[in-house]
């Protein structure tokens, strides 16, 4: 099936499409999970307890392998017409889980692995991305009905910001069992209704088969989690989450609508910034890992993990459904 702009199916054949890709992305990953579960222990893959942890015993790494299939597989064999966009992609997620997989790797050592580098090789996915085509192009002026086209250079700044934020900004809210890949099926599912809405099957696609690694993942990451995706499966899902909005909800955006993709990924960007904003005025890098997320701080002030888990899905889909009266009233 090509990009959206040509798509000729009827809307119960896309609907077919959505079902099968939803159906064979969440199969996929559930079928993977446990034999890489397996492996890990085998490997020593495993997530260690640390004082900023919750979990006490080593879990296993490696569901990233089964997230990345579980998208792509059915996103190449349902798509069906390989072009620069879906080179793009692919070659850009390749690089994202890839780097992602070396840094989980030396956490599983007890080492850190450097910030420049991982930075480096996620702005160059980005960068791939964006030279692919998929761009925030614009604004469309409300009421004229005619599109002001961003230069260049500052289509690719806020292109690269946009990816390389999303992407960083969902790796950062993977603290606790089943938060990261929750608030991530939740922000998936609200832009696949935006893009439906909007007739953007690609988007949609896309969407869908996220929603399916992410339901998928959360039945062996739910409390007590039995396996982690680590930074390489939950920077993946932020990437995919930032190309999707750009591909979907950035499209011939207004002013107003411009809210609708940040509304839908609002709890990780509006924590981030906060928690951005407090390690600079303390003097502490950004990039340094500590425990001012909000999953933190609602546990700081009492709550159990299970209860700021349900507080922040509950948080998302609030701000979730905010972003689709939006899209709806603009």
């Amino acid at each position: 099936m090509k990009r959206q702009q040509t798509v000729k199916l009827s809307i119960g054949g896309l609907t077919i499409v959505y079902v099968i890709g939803f159906i064979v992305s969440l199969v996929i990953v559930l079928a993977l999970i446990p034999p890489l579960r397996k492996l890990a222990i085998r490997v020593d893959f495993v997530d260690r307890p640390t004082h900023r942890k919750i979990h006490k015993e080593p879990v296993p790494h490696l569901a990233s392998i089964a997230i990345f299939l579980g998208f792509m597989v059915p996103y190449i064999v349902l798509t069906g017409h390989w072009d620069k966009e879906m080179a793009g992609i692919v070659a850009g997620s390749l690089l994202i889980l890839g780097i992602g997989m070396i840094d989980d790797w030396y956490k599983t050592k007890g080492k850190d692995f450097a910030a420049l580098p991982k930075t480096l090789v996620q702005v160059g996915a980005a960068v791939i991305v964006y030279y692919s085509g998929i761009s925030f192009e614009g604004i469309t002026v409300p009421f004229a009905g005619h599109m002001v086209v961003f230069p260049e250079w500052l289509q690719f700044i806020l292109t690269i910001l946009w990816i390389f934020g999303v992407t960083t900004v969902i790796n950062f809210m993977d603290g606790l069992d089943g938060l990261s890949g929750g608030v991530a099926a939740i922000s998936a599912l609200t832009l696949f209704i935006v893009a439906i809405a909007k007739g953007q099957s690609h988007s949609a696609i896309m969407a869908v088969l996220l929603v399916g690694v992410t339901l998928g993942y959360l039945r062996y990451n739910k409390p007590p989690a039995k396996i982690y995706m680590g930074d390489a499966g939950a920077t993946f899902i932020g990437f995919m989450l930032g190309i999707i909005a750009l591909d979907g909800a950035f499209k011939q955006v207004t002013v107003i609508s411009i809210l609708v993709p940040v509304l839908a990924l609002g709890v990780p960007i509006f924590d981030n910034i906060y928690v951005v904003i407090k390690r600079y005025r303390d003097g502490k890098p950004v990039y340094k890992a500590d425990r001012s997320q909000l999953h933190y701080r609602l546990l700081s002030w009492g709550l159990s993990p299970k209860q700021a888990v349900v507080f922040i899905y509950l948080l998302s889909a609030c701000l979730s459904l905010s972003s689709i009266i939006l899209m709806l009233i603009s």
